[in-house]
């Protein structure tokens, strides 16, 4: 009797410790295990929690989102069962019959087979070491008992099949039942059929079987599953496992999903399984970048093949739309054109003219030359071209602008100064500019920088909000704490005026006529830009409630042929703002205090009398009589421009003597002749002819007029070429 109450005692204390040890084993919650599962993507949604796009982090395994055991196929479930765990809803976490059967194998066996239970693969999986170490000791083996025996404790057994299910690994890099069903069959995890269970059950013993071995283990399972489903298995079910197993990706396949933001998502996502709402509106930017690839296809055969559109809120500075590329219509779709550095043209252009208002210098009405320029840089002569190579002579600051005119431009930036354009043009958001103001040059006036369509077009926005300058924000202002940089770059009022002109048909008539692509049934404003050699166009505007950038060329570099920006990009740019509008039409701003509306007449009148904004303190060179301003318009003189006064120039010694030849122009109003060293070059009225080079020495070019009038002089040198001394006797 003492014996056997030993015995009994020894049990129960065994018994005892055994269940403690169990017991007491640390095991997380359900809910605490799936939301510890991560995903190896990271998902982008839009302002109302739609999904924009999934971006994989993770290079090392393939995980999608965790999936309800509700919305896994019964078939799958029952044949992982058939092929892992026979007696899965009869154990409590070990198979014992299935161990004993295991034992007497292996005695048999040259290869040892296992009965690892689902609860034990499962307490593996949770438990798998960091560094991916060996988990095959029997040190582990008993700690994976122990583990499953306290998941059976503290979980439901279908959450124990859901959370393998989700976590076991099928084939390579697919991990869960979502990656392996997308990656291999191209199914969802609900819409699997017999033989896609079999295949996929059979995987998990032997994730890098080969087909023939898994459409053989395939086949075992599928004729074993009858006795859960109640289902007899077809004859030629084996057959179409094999077929169907042949069909097998050697690599997985693409695994579909959204794809509308790849360029942003890049931008923003940065954690495996986060899920971030950002600002992005998905019906905004699916028509925006729908819109794109409809007009660049349209110009397949001008050589254009990319683009990118930025579509801002005004208000909150919220990014509703970020279109990086046109996708497969281009050879290099990864690169963000939305972030790329680009040359602008012409679209810096209304930041100088508001510069020169808030300075002092110019009103809308008042007048600039529009005649034949040369100005004298460190590198070089510059001689500044409009678009159409014609010159208007005297025209308005409005005209200017809206017709988008280069040597308006020029001159305005000689009076402004390089250095203060270039400081606004950094305030407003253009930290692209880091060079200093003797790089950039008169060249800055037009577009002679790099900037992004992002900076561009929150530089825009600025002049939508009065001259304010606000930073972007890709959250939604309703779930942001942190409020943005923000700083008056330009006055209300310059910013109203220069509003008024980009949405004044009128004003850019004599570039791009009265009807074109810039023309909207709703108020807005809007400049394009055209870079050099036609590489890259834009067209910027915004209207009460949004500002719109788009950007079209080649992230090549190939120039594009006969395209400019209201050509390029000026079509997508009107798309999108009709799209925006179409239920509610834009309202034009209200005019600041300290502006005035008066009436403007030129004298001569080179343009039609008008009503005219003007800030109050910056009545420039203007007379006002009975709230009528009288604009007196002196022609512009004429004068020489090439060869500038006091040229040196030095012939190449690498074209012959003979071949080398000069420029010779002036400009101004009137008819006049050229004389070089007192004798014609050309006849009276022509402003531009090439003549050989004059011989080494100094030189005298003068303008007269018709009656002999002496208008103008410049003096230049042209230096001897100087050739190396030929070796005697050699004479190749």
């Amino acid at each position: 009797m003492t014996r056997k109450r030993i015995v009994l005692a020894t049990m129960s204390i065994f018994v005892i410790v055994a269940s403690a040890w169990v017991f007491l084993t640390p095991v997380p919650s359900f809910e605490q295990a799936r939301s510890a599962t991560r995903s190896s993507e990271a998902v982008l949604l839009d302002r109302d929690g739609q999904v924009l796009q999934r971006l994989r982090l993770d290079k090392q395994r393939r995980m999608l989102a965790w999936v309800p055991l509700q919305d896994i196929s019964p078939t799958l479930q029952q044949a992982v069962l058939v092929a892992e765990d026979k007696r899965f809803y009869s154990h409590s976490g070990v198979d014992l019959m299935a161990a004993g059967s295991a034992v007497l194998d292996n005695l048999h066996r040259s290869r040892a087979r296992g009965a690892s239970t689902i609860s034990m693969q499962l307490a593996k999986l949770l438990n798998a070491p960091a560094d991916g170490s060996s988990q095959n000791s029997w040190l582990s083996k008993l700690n994976q008992i122990r583990y499953a025996l306290a998941l059976e404790l503290h979980w439901s057994k279908p959450q124990i099949l859901e959370a393998y299910l989700n976590r076991v690994t099928f084939r390579g890099e697919l991990v869960g039942v979502d990656a392996a069903a997308r990656g291999l069959l191209a199914k969802g995890p609900n819409g699997l059929d017999n033989i896609d269970a079999a295949i996929l059950a059979s995987l998990i013993k032997s994730p890098g079987a080969s087909r023939s071995r898994l459409a053989k283990r395939a086949c075992a399972t599928l004729q074993t599953m009858p006795f859960f489903t109640g289902n007899k298995s077809k004859p030629d079910s084996c057959m179409q496992v094999t077929l169907r197993t042949a069909l097998l990706p050697s690599r997985p396949f693409p695994i579909a999903g959204m794809d509308d933001a790849p360029h942003l998502a890049r931008h923003l996502l940065n954690k495996n399984g986060e899920q971030l709402k950002s600002s992005i509106d998905a019906s905004v930017q699916r028509f925006a970048r729908n819109t794109l690839r409809t007009h660049l296809a349209q110009l397949a055969d001008q050589n254009v093949e990319d683009g990118a559109v930025v579509v801002l809120d005004n208000l909150s500075g919220e990014v509703l739309a970020y279109v990086g590329s046109s996708g497969d219509l281009s050879g290099a779709s990864e690169v963000d054109g939305v972030a790329a550095l680009r040359q602008p043209g012409s679209t810096l252009k209304p930041f100088l003219y508001a510069l020169a208002m808030d300075q002092g210098w110019l009103n809308a009405s008042s007048v600039l030359d529009d005649s034949p320029l040369a100005l004298t840089t460190p590198s070089g002569l510059y001689i500044p071209q409009d678009y159409d190579r014609h010159f208007q002579g005297a025209i308005s600051v409005r005209t200017a602008l809206g017709a988008s005119l280069n040597v308006p431009a020029i001159r305005t930036l000689t009076l402004v100064g390089v250095d203060p354009f270039l400081d606004k043009l950094r305030k407003l958001g253009l930290s692209s500019l880091t060079r200093d103001a003797d790089h950039y040059g008169f060249g800055l006036a037009l577009g002679g920088a790099e900037t992004t369509l992002m900076q561009l077009t929150n530089a825009y926005r600025a002049l939508a909000n009065g001259g304010l300058w606000q930073a972007v924000s890709f959250i939604p202002a309703s779930t942001s704490t942190v409020e943005g940089e923000s700083r008056q770059v330009f006055s209300p009022q310059a910013s109203f005026i220069i509003g008024d002109i980009l949405s004044d048909p009128g004003a850019r008539t004599i570039t791009f006529g009265l009807s074109s692509p810039l023309s909207t049934r709703t108020w807005a404003a809007v400049k394009t830009g055209t870079s050099k050699a036609m590489r890259d166009n834009w067209a910027i505007g915004y209207t009460d409630r949004y500002t719109v950038g788009v950007w079209v060329g080649n992230f090549s570099g190939a120039p594009m042929w006969d395209v400019s920006g209201i050509t390029g990009a000026a079509p997508v740019w009107r798309d999108i703002i009709e799209h925006l509008h179409q239920k509610q039409h834009s309202q034009q701003p209200t005019p600041p205090d300290g502006l005035l509306h008066q009436q403007v007449r030129y004298r001569p009148p080179i343009e039609s009398p008008r009503q005219e904004w003007v800030i109050a303190d910056n009545r420039i060179t203007q007379v006002v009589s009975n709230q009528i301003i009288n604009i007196n318009v002196t022609p512009a003189s004429a004068m020489l421009i090439a060869p500038p006064d006091s040229a040196i120039i030095a012939p190449d010694p690498d074209i012959p003597q003979q071949r080398q030849a000069l420029l010779l122009q002036s400009g101004g109003t009137g008819q006049s002749c050229m004389l070089l060293d007192s004798r014609p070059v050309a006849a009276c009225g022509k402003s531009k002819v090439v003549v050989p080079l004059p011989l080494p020495g100094k030189h005298q070019l003068t303008l007269k007029d018709t009656s002999g009038k002496l208008l103008d002089t410049h003096h230049f040198e042209v230096r001897a070429l100087n050739l190396p001394i030929q070796a005697k006797g050699n004479r190749k």
